[in-house]
């Protein structure tokens, strides 16, 4: 008998082990520190009034996304490594990784409003009015939501390990083709990514300035390098979970039977999948150096000058403002 046959009828042959206290802990430090980090997000680009352009439309659902799944975690944690309703542990899986995507489709969005903004100036107006940002904002939402309900379908429970929450859980052909198919569509939102930015950055190394300025020439350096800001983050949060993702999902389809490979890959992807969750942490910084409202917003709550902080958020904000903030 092969190892991967070797598990046995009443328990689950894959544990945490030493990931099971590490993990419960770890997300709970997220969840507080990205919710603290998150309160200044909801703050500015929900609760202020102020006019909209395509790349405040992009953070607001970006920072909704974020709150979204920090909502999530208390779940996670409490029923990690436990048997739990099968239903609720489902949900608050699938709103787990609606809301990851949602990230990952709105940092791809915001990559690509950049790129039209830098590198293809002449298209601003016709393709990002704030009725387009929003449309394409609610039809990420509808699709993911949409493409997670068919996850619903199947409620069974063969194994011991598919009555643990957020575990090891064999899937059929179905669900684990839908899982290396997210997989081929994050390469084609990776790739297009690192094309916008490359782009972008060729251009600004490509602008026109004083070469005689030495702090035009320091100003056109730190516009090059924090345009990595985004990519950097993207990479660092996203790439590790998915490269794991391939072959995890062939040991839940039992193409990958070995055992302590099946053990290994389940590790790697809790460590890779709990990297990910970081992303909502670090999209403060994103909004920082690409929104000037932000930046001055959070200085001013740094300085205490909370009066300056609400005039700040009530200031209109041109399209032509917003190419600036690169």
């Amino acid at each position: 008998m092969s190892q991967g046959h070797n598990l046995s009828n009443h328990t689950c042959g894959i544990e945490d082990q030493n990931l099971s206290l590490f993990l419960p802990i770890t997300y709970l430090v997220i969840c507080i520190s990205g919710l603290l980090s998150n309160t200044i997000s909801i703050f500015v680009f929900f609760l202020r009034r102020h006019a909209d352009s395509s790349m405040v439309v992009y953070m607001r659902h970006l920072a909704l996304a974020d709150s979204l799944l920090f909502l999530c975690l208390p779940l996670r944690i409490y029923y990690h490594n436990k048997e739990g309703p099968f239903f609720l542990c489902k949900i608050v899986g699938v709103f787990f990784y609606i809301n990851m995507y949602a990230s990952i489709s709105f940092l791809s969005l915001i990559s690509l409003d950049r790129y039209l903004k830098v590198v293809k100036a002449v298209w601003v107006f016709r393709l990002q009015k704030t009725l387009w940002s929003r449309i394409a904002s609610y039809t990420v939402w509808a699709i993911l939501v949409l493409g997670t309900s068919l996850f619903f379908v199947s409620n069974k429970q063969e194994h011991p390990c598919d009555k643990i929450c957020f575990h090891f859980h064999d899937k059929g052909q179905l669900a684990g083709g839908i899982n290396l198919f997210v997989v081929a569509l994050f390469v084609v939102f990776f790739l297009g990514i690192m094309f916008f930015y490359v782009n972008i950055a060729l251009k600004l190394k490509t602008m026109e300035m004083n070469k005689g300025d030495t702090n035009a020439q320091n100003r056109k350096k730190h516009l090059v390098m924090k345009t990595f800001v985004v990519p950097v983050i993207f990479t660092l949060c996203f790439l590790p979970y998915h490269l794991v993702r391939v072959p995890y999902v062939l040991a839940q389809m039992n193409v990958i039977q070995d055992l302590n490979r099946k053990q290994q890959l389940h590790h790697w992807n809790e460590i890779t999948l709990l990297i990910s969750t970081l992303n909502s942490c670090l999209d403060p910084i994103i909004y920082y150096f690409l929104s000037s409202m932000y930046r001055k917003t959070i200085l001013c709550a740094i300085q205490g000058k909370f009066k300056n902080m609400y005039d700040v958020n009530r200031r209109r904000i041109s399209i032509n403002r917003s190419i600036t903030e690169i």
